[in-house]
């Protein structure tokens, strides 16, 4: 056998391979919703906080790829964790479709939790329609805001970013005057530099999909530029994490990456 032979017998093989790989990221493993659960450790956690239990949903990217019942049942994986507080990480729709605004909110409706559900926008997100959709549903946006909870008699804030809030200064203005225990919901989790400059404890994000498309040896390509690509992350005293999102974007393939929704528990470091 030639050369020739066998590298054309490996190409068509290899071809073959990411054809399967491909019909099956398509027909099954985008909708394979695993639950992930993680101790998170946070410095300088207050002891009352230790096992707080913060639920993170995050890119939803609602669409005709992505239905109802692939939201729904995410939300349902959720409430049956029981978190204290819940997170939306941004990116409810896909390119701002206002077709899907009012779906998605409604399909993350029936979230609650008894310290409440915050939201933040994504770089698919507008500012207006998707906030007062979310809204609706009894939502928290924090569009470069900041809020106060009151948990276990520790005070807790968090500090919700747009996407296109980058420069420390800004996110500075928003942190100034915060309690020791700050959360950072940032889209993005490249704020993560951002954060650790300004000794923030704890950074929750979204935006990379976990790479959603994961190659044997070669591993995400797409998200490489990322701190952290998906799970847990550190620099210097600040944790971060980065959950792969529950929707598609691009194209409606995972491969090597199922979607998940995230039950974070908070732990002293």
């Amino acid at each position: 056998m030639t050369r020739r032979a066998v590298l054309k017998g490996a190409l068509v093989a290899g071809a073959g391979t990411f054809t399967g790989a491909g019909a099956y990221g398509y027909a099954y493993e985008r909708h394979a919703l695993e639950v992930t659960r993680a101790a998170i450790p946070v410095a300088g956690l207050p002891p009352a906080l230790a096992g707080l239990r913060v639920g993170l949903i995050t890119d939803i990217h609602r669409s005709l790829f992505v239905s109802h019942d692939d939201v729904a049942h995410a939300v349902a994986s959720m409430m049956t964790e029981s978190p204290d507080l819940i997170v939306l990480g941004g990116d409810y729709v896909t390119w701002g479709d206002r077709e899907f605004v009012g779906p998605s909110a409604e399909a993350l409706g029936p979230l609650s939790a008894p310290y409440g559900v915050f939201a933040i926008l994504g770089n698919h997100d507008d500012d207006h329609d998707m906030p007062a959709a979310l809204g609706r549903h009894g939502v928290q946006v924090l569009r470069d805001a900041r809020t106060r909870l009151r948990i276990r008699n520790e005070p807790v804030d968090l500090v919700g970013i747009r996407y296109w809030t980058k420069r420390q200064s800004d996110i500075s203005a928003l942190t100034r005057g915060s309690a020791p225990m700050t959360i950072l919901l940032a889209h993005d989790p490249r704020r993560l530099i951002e954060a650790a400059a300004l000794k923030l404890p704890l950074v929750l994000s979204g935006h990379t999909h976990g790479g959603q498309i994961v190659l044997p040896v070669v591993g995400a390509l797409a998200a490489q530029k990322f701190p952290t690509i998906a799970g847990i992350g550190h620099r210097n005293r600040t944790a971060l994490f980065v959950s792969r999102g529950v929707g598609t974007i691009y194209v409606p393939v995972r491969i090597n990456c199922p979607p998940e929704v995230a039950l974070l528990t908070l732990q002293p470091a």
